[in-house]
């Protein structure tokens, strides 16, 4: 696929936007997203469906031209666009290759909210640390050393759907790394991924938050299914 077929691809995705928009959809998903982003007005039966009629296998774009296609999806203002983009990487980003962490990260760093972050690191960054495990320190380190809050909510949630194979090593030290943060974020993320995984190992979850002096939203959210 060309830069012909590429222009083709995205068209008709924002032809159909376009045309099955609600503005007074758009407004009140304006509104709810705070005003951070314009919005076509898709509800998302709606905008599921028309993903749908793109992801067929002979209209979507070739493997290695996706990095591309959700970099210009990424930078369109409209949110769905967003959303787009982050389902089109978790369809065709297969293989999964080492150097697509640096779109993982321009993905998480612009355009930045919880309704794209968590997306990305549960879908997009926890298969790519199983895939290459030895980058995981790498990558995290330097996330973690940022004081950009939405790189460290990723190294927190990466793990949100691996039950068994969770890493308690590295996910105490990710939040005791973290811990004293008063990022609202950050508290609720560390609350999220303990009650995720105390569905797993709720002796884990308990014995964890009793030893550590977490901030009462994280305490709160950790204990929540096992009180």
């Amino acid at each position: 696929m060309g830069a012909a077929e590429i222009s083709t691809f995205l068209k008709t995705w924002e032809d159909q936007c376009n045309e099955k928009g609600d503005p007074d959809v758009a407004e009140g998903q304006k509104a709810y997203m705070r005003s951070q982003f314009d919005f076509y007005g898709l509800k998302s039966p709606v905008r599921r469906e028309i993903q749908k009629s793109l992801f067929q296998k002979h209209l979507l774009p070739p493997r290695n031209d996706i990095p591309t296609v959700v970099t210009e999806l990424w930078n369109k203002p409209e949110r769905e666009n967003q959303y787009m983009a982050q389902e089109l990487a978790k369809k065709c980003l297969k293989p999964i290759e080492i150097e697509d962490y640096a779109l993982f990260e321009y993905i998480i760093t612009h355009k930045s909210w919880w309704d794209t972050v968590d997306f990305i690191a549960a879908n997009l960054v926890g298969p790519y640390f199983k895939t290459f495990p030895g980058q995981r320190e790498r990558i995290t380190g330097k996330w973690l050393s940022t004081d950009n809050m939405w790189l460290q909510r990723t190294v927190l949630l990466f793990q949100l759907k691996y039950k068994d194979s969770l890493d308690t090593d590295f996910l105490a030290d990710t939040i005791h790394r973290l811990t004293g943060s008063e990022e609202f974020f950050i508290n609720k993320a560390i609350g999220w991924i303990l009650r995720e995984y105390s569905k797993t190992n709720p002796q884990w979850v308990r014995q964890f938050v009793q030893a550590t002096p977490l901030h009462p939203l994280s305490k709160r959210e950790g204990l929540r299914l096992i009180t």
